[in-house]
């Protein structure tokens, strides 16, 4: 499909996956200059104050930038919000939203009609994950744009369905905007997003070694050095499946081979500092694909690599 405004100004069919405790200003700034969404949770900020100023300070300068550089004005930005119960914040976070009017939010964790048609009220675009066909209708009910489909592989709460099956369903009955996510770290891999029906990927993982990204050194490190058998699928550590790093597991005490069953009804998004590792904050998340990040390097740098790559394999389905 043809996007719609705010996506007309992308370089890559590209959004760039908001990390949590990770996505920042830096790296969602370095995103959006070089040509891809730049995404962040708004849980992010904190105290909640600190949402406020982050907005004013993404939207001033990429206001500074497309300024000087009127030839390649940047790519918009997006915010995430939580849409659960244990989310405390959601309605402040969402009274900022609306009076920042973000090109983009990116829904999790439950679709509100009420958070939706907020956002569209002004014009923005809302764009909902889910990992099963089921929550892609419910979304699609109740008035998203978009649906981010996380497939296998991905990082953080990930689905288990395969890409191809979760992809080829949803557009059977779906004419919106889709979105992919699940071990994409390439240019190929992009295009094959497409291919497959997709209008944009969802890239986290591929970012997780950048420069800007705000994450302990040991935690890019053990991106680098990782390979998809590093990656560990379980529901222990926020009583949803998610996608960990195996060495990060280790390194807080733990048997990656033999985790425990979830305490019943568990589910916890803060990571707050309490008592004992958690996720996110202590055990870190990655997705299958950083077997191809080698090394810490700007924002900037990876999407070029993935624009290269992109092109180049356009160029040699054209010539197949």
């Amino acid at each position: 499909m043809t996007l719609p405004k705010p996506f007309d100004r992308l370089r890559l069919p590209v959004i760039g996956s908001p990390m949590f405790l990770v996505s920042r200003p830096p790296l969602v700034l370095a995103q959006c200059k070089a040509g891809i969404v730049g995404a962040f949770p708004s849980l992010n900020a904190r105290p909640a104050s600190q949402f406020d100023e982050w907005l004013c300070e993404i939207e001033e300068t990429l206001a500074a930038h497309d300024k000087a550089h009127p030839e390649r004005p940047s790519a918009p930005y997006a915010v995430n919000l939580i849409v659960h119960k244990t989310n405390p914040r959601l309605d402040e976070d969402l009274a900022l939203v609306v009076k920042h009017k973000v090109p983009v939010v990116i829904t999790s964790l439950g679709a509100r009609e009420d958070v939706i048609q907020a956002v569209q009220a002004y014009g923005g675009v809302v764009l909902h994950d889910i990992i099963h066909v089921e929550h892609a209708r419910k979304a699609a009910e109740r008035g998203a744009d978009g649906l981010i489909a996380v497939a296998a592989g991905a990082g953080g709460h990930a689905g288990r369905l395969s890409p191809f099956a979760l992809t080829q369903e949803i557009r059977q009955w779906w004419n919106g905007i889709l979105v992919l996510a699940g071990a994409i770290n390439n240019g190929g891999a992009v295009l094959a997003a497409r291919a497959m029906g997709a209008d944009l990927a969802y890239l986290g993982s591929a970012f997780l070694a950048s420069e800007e990204a705000v994450a302990d050194p040991r935690y890019k490190a053990m991106v680098v050095a990782g390979n998809a058998a590093d990656v560990v699928y379980t529901d222990y550590f926020s009583g949803v499946m998610a996608n960990y790093l195996r060495a990060s597991i280790t390194l807080q005490g733990f048997d990656p081979d033999n985790l425990p069953k979830p305490e019943p009804g568990k589910m916890d998004f803060s990571g707050s500092s309490k008592e004992g590792p958690r996720a996110w904050r202590d055990i870190w998340s990655a997705g299958q694909g950083i077997g191809l990040t080698r090394a810490v390097e700007p924002a900037g740098r990876v999407v070029e690599r993935l624009a290269a790559e992109y092109a180049a394999a356009k160029t040699q389905l054209c010539a197949d």
